[in-house]
């Protein structure tokens, strides 16, 4: 018989507040049906999506004190000053990136002699992720493009996302607005992307061939997805691989610069390396025959590849204005000529009950077999970063990063 197990959800203690949870409440009842070893406590929260009425309805346990518990499970990063030694923790650590801010976190872990297992870093054999929001940050993302849209045009009006009370009621305000004749491009052909196509699809738009968006005008609004073999180009001149430009995406230069030409709006959905060519440059934005009037940056990769994305918004403030002339960012929607720019870099907080549903079904399905029982397939193994006071050996190059001070 499996050694009995205590698991603690934990209250989020990231700000601004993430109303996500790991686990919903009829989760929380499916996961004692499915493991009996394992027993669930939810530390009480006034943020969630889920009230703490919603759990103790169910008759779980809810308790401020989680002390006794093996595992811990979280969303967003933990505060330091909040964790318990040598416990199991699961959650978005930020750190296997070197990211600066979350240094103090790594180092409190190894302090602690805690066991860090990061949800970002479960994979399957192939290094596949087995669980992510991205699909919900593609979903929202794409709303809020269409939000700026209508707010910089004054044509429609959509309810922010967050005061929606789930997916069917955003897409239900989508069911009203007609958009004009524009063309909307989206890069990426990951599940942000499929996730925006799937909010796009709501409005019936047809979508065309990226030649067709080049090159051909449209009496209705039309749809465009892209994958790197339409935006970049090997330096060379040798034939577009894509395993070849994961590889080596220094060997490769941006084409994208014809689409700024044509696009109105622009819904970046890609994964972008550090190495790989930038996509729109501060110069770009100058040109006179430059057209986008709209960036939904869902990827966010802030000083990256896009220009305009000089910072990150927030789900209370999410657009800006990039002022092509300075460069900057200004309040939005003040001056026709500035970009309209929506950065939020985290999306899937708008859908907070739709978001924690599915991901609490991936673990539930794909994940608490591995970790409450055996880990066969290693995959608990390939996301523990940390472990009885020190890094794992597949995250060993952090150790410098790991041993900077603030």
């Amino acid at each position: 018989m499996s050694p009995k197990l205590k698991v603690g959800v934990l209250r989020e203690t990231k700000n601004p507040p993430d109303k996500r949870v790991p686990v919903t409440p009829s989760q929380v009842v499916k996961l004692a049906e499915r493991f009996p070893n394992v027993e669930v406590c939810v530390q009480p929260s006034d943020i969630r999506c889920y009230t703490d009425e919603e759990y103790s309805y169910l008759d779980l346990n809810m308790k401020e004190d989680l002390s006794d518990c093996d595992i811990l499970l979280g969303v967003k990063e933990v505060d330091p000053k909040t964790l318990i030694a040598n416990k199991t923790y699961m959650f978005f650590a930020h750190v296997a990136k070197k990211q600066p801010y979350n240094r103090g976190l790594l180092q409190e872990i190894i302090k602690k002699k805690i066991r860090l297992v990061d949800y970002e870093y479960l994979t399957d054999y192939n290094e596949q992720r087995i669980v992510a929001f991205g699909r919900w940050a593609g979903i929202v993302g794409a709303y809020n493009g269409l939000r700026a849209r209508g707010i910089r045009t004054d044509q429609f009006d959509l309810k922010p996302a967050h005061q929606c009370k789930d997916m069917d009621e955003m897409y239900a305000g989508l069911k009203k607005i007609q958009l004009k004749k524009k063309k909307i491009l989206v890069t990426g052909g990951g599940r942000v992307a499929m996730g925006a196509m799937e909010t796009l699809s709501q409005l019936n738009i047809r979508e065309v061939t990226p030649d067709e968006f080049l090159n051909q005008e449209f009496d209705e609004p039309i749809l465009c997805r892209i994958d790197p073999e339409h935006y970049v180009e090997h330096k060379g001149g040798m034939q577009f691989d894509l395993h070849h430009f994961f590889k080596h995406p220094e060997e490769y230069k941006s084409t994208f610069k014809r689409y700024t030409k044509v696009t109105d709006i622009f819904i970046a959905c890609h994964f972008w390396d550090p190495k790989s060519p930038k996509f729109i440059t501060k110069e770009d934005y100058l040109e006179p025959d430059f057209k986008i009037t709209v960036i939904a940056d869902v990827s966010c990769d802030v000083d990256g590849p896009i220009a305009s994305t000089v910072k990150a918004s927030t789900i209370a403030e999410p657009f800006f204005g990039y002022n092509p002339a300075t460069g900057k960012a200004e309040p939005p929607f003040i001056s026709p000529k500035n970009i309209t720019v929506m950065s939020v870099d985290n999306l899937p907080g708008e859908l907070p009950r739709n978001a924690s549903s599915d991901f609490g079904a991936n673990l539930l399905d794909k994940v608490y077999p591995s970790l409450f029982g055996n880990d066969d397939t290693g995959m608990i193994e390939r996301a523990t970063i940390a472990k009885d006071g020190k890094l794992t050996e597949r995250y060993a190059y952090l150790q410098n990063y790991l041993d900077e001070k603030e």
